[in-house]
């Protein structure tokens, strides 16, 4: 059984209580991690407070040492990694491996940013000389959703590490082993203890004493709408930064003038991927009217031949959901469409056993149907005819959420209408839903504040100061 990682040390929560990892294909438990509470958050504030100055102070080549030391760890344990990630996720093997790839390659790739770690010098006659500085901000607090549970705690352990802060990771209850694996390769690594802190329990408890603790000074969260404007609201007594990388409703718009088996290949690839469990999945397709029918064949035909299955299996192309809520959510969210809409494929459960749920495209929605307004995170993707851009982009900008969209077309005074006008943090044109980490990632209106990734992402976990010196 797993423990947490605290000031360096593997340690069970303070009231002795653990919680049940289910593997999502077998609804086995597959192991047992701490339930912590707000003592253990504290203990655990209370251990990167202790380590923030001896790690702030370390040369910053060192501490990108300490990194890459990392990055090389995880590469050699990949394979192990990702069949730990399958168990408690559910993604297939080769999904996996990628995200345990990705991982090496953002702590890689902050590494790499060391030398941008800089302050400046002006001198001006009045004022002597003003120095800026760029310090730590303190003890961060990181928590990471289920959905891609290392990748994202990457997108947070970089660039925090990096630039001197220490850190407290909660990953989410139900996929925290991954998460805690990774972390006793950062102690083989040498990182120092208190430097790396990974917590395990509830959010409600564990999460909220973290966002509300009065020695965090930041918070990056990654997760629903609601639940970050919860956060925004909990730590602004105490006035604490914060990047929150919130839901989304991706639209992807497909013109007449597009490579048409390209955007069903990448409609298909953008809205299963992970099982339809990506905040940048592509959740809804407007197509135009002239070739909305040979679109949805190509559609239809792809997403029959997707293999659905245990993630350990080969040819496995799609997983199942990774937890009850979300299955149930998804049979709802169909069922009701059944009688408004037009299934042209899946539709149903496979299997008695699992979160397994087939694929479903729908067409025919009516526009203030539940798939095309609000967050659908599952293997569902809507269809919506429209006969001209300006209707697509309008429609693609009327829901609250504003991640990514795409658009696919070979026109570029259609592509840099659709860059111009579409509402989203992220714009791609003829491809939809990796993001490398040199590119900024976040959201607008309700998909959150603040970016994460990026060459910037440095500066967004430093403070500038300014000191005038005259002698």
């Amino acid at each position: 059984m797993m423990k947490m990682l605290i000031g360096g040390a593997w340690s069970d929560a303070t009231a002795g209580r653990r919680l049940g990892v289910v593997n999502p294909a077998t609804w086995e438990e597959i192991d047992q991690v701490p339930l912590g509470g707000p003592d253990d958050a504290g203990a655990a504030v209370e251990a990167a407070a202790d380590a923030l100055r001896g790690w702030g102070d370390l040369p910053v080549l060192e501490r990108a040492g300490r990194l890459t030391r990392t990055a090389s760890l995880v590469r050699e344990e990949t394979e192990r990694l990702a069949a730990l990630l399958v168990s408690e996720q559910g993604k297939p093997l080769r999904e996996a491996r990628d995200e345990i790839r990705g991982f090496a390659h953002i702590l890689e790739y902050y590494a790499g940013l060391a030398s941008s770690l800089r302050g400046d010098a002006v001198r001006t006659g009045a004022y002597g000389r003003i120095i800026t500085e760029k310090r730590p901000i303190g003890v961060c607090a990181a928590i990471v959703p289920w959905n891609m549970p290392v990748i994202i705690a990457g997108w947070k352990i970089g660039p925090a590490l990096m630039a001197g802060n220490t850190l407290v990771l909660k990953p989410a209850s139900n996929t925290p082993l991954t998460t805690l694996a990774i972390g006793e390769l950062f102690v083989r690594a040498g990182l120092p203890p208190g430097v790396l802190n990974i917590v395990t329990g509830p959010g409600e408890s564990l999460g909220e004493a973290l966002v509300t603790h009065p020695g965090v000074r930041k918070v990056s969260f990654t997760g629903a709408t609601d639940t970050g404007r919860h956060i925004a609201e909990a730590a602004a007594p105490t006035m604490k930064y914060l990047t929150l990388e919130l839901g989304g409703s991706d639209p992807m718009i497909v013109c007449d003038d597009a490579d048409l088996d390209a955007a069903a290949n990448g409609a298909v690839a953008a809205r299963f991927y992970n099982c339809g469990q990506t905040c940048t999945a592509v959740k809804r397709v407007y197509v135009f009217s002239e070739i909305a029918e040979r679109f949805r064949e190509r559609v239809a035909q792809r997403v029959e031949e997707i293999t659905v299955g245990n993630g350990m299996e080969k040819g496995v192309r799609m997983g199942p959901l990774s937890n009850a809520a979300g299955y149930t959510h998804i049979e709802q969210i169909v069922d009701e469409m059944k009688g408004e809409a037009e299934i042209i494929a899946g539709g149903e459960r496979q299997g008695d056993r699992g979160w397994f749920y087939r694929p479903t495209v729908i067409c025919g929605c009516s526009p203030d149907a539940l798939p095309l307004r609000e967050e659908v995170f599952g293997p569902v993707l809507p269809i919506v005819e429209v006969e001209t851009l300006d209707e697509a982009i309008t429609e693609a900008n009327s829901t609250r959420y504003g991640l990514g969209a795409s658009i696919w077309t070979n026109s570029l005074s259609r592509t840099e209408q659709g860059c111009r006008e579409l509402e989203a943090g992220i714009v791609w044109v003829n491809q939809h839903l990796k993001i490398p980490p040199e590119a900024p990632f976040g959201g607008v209106k309700g998909s959150g504040i603040g970016r994460e990734n990026g060459p910037g992402a440095l500066d967004r976990y430093t403070e500038e100061r300014s000191i005038l010196v005259r002698i």
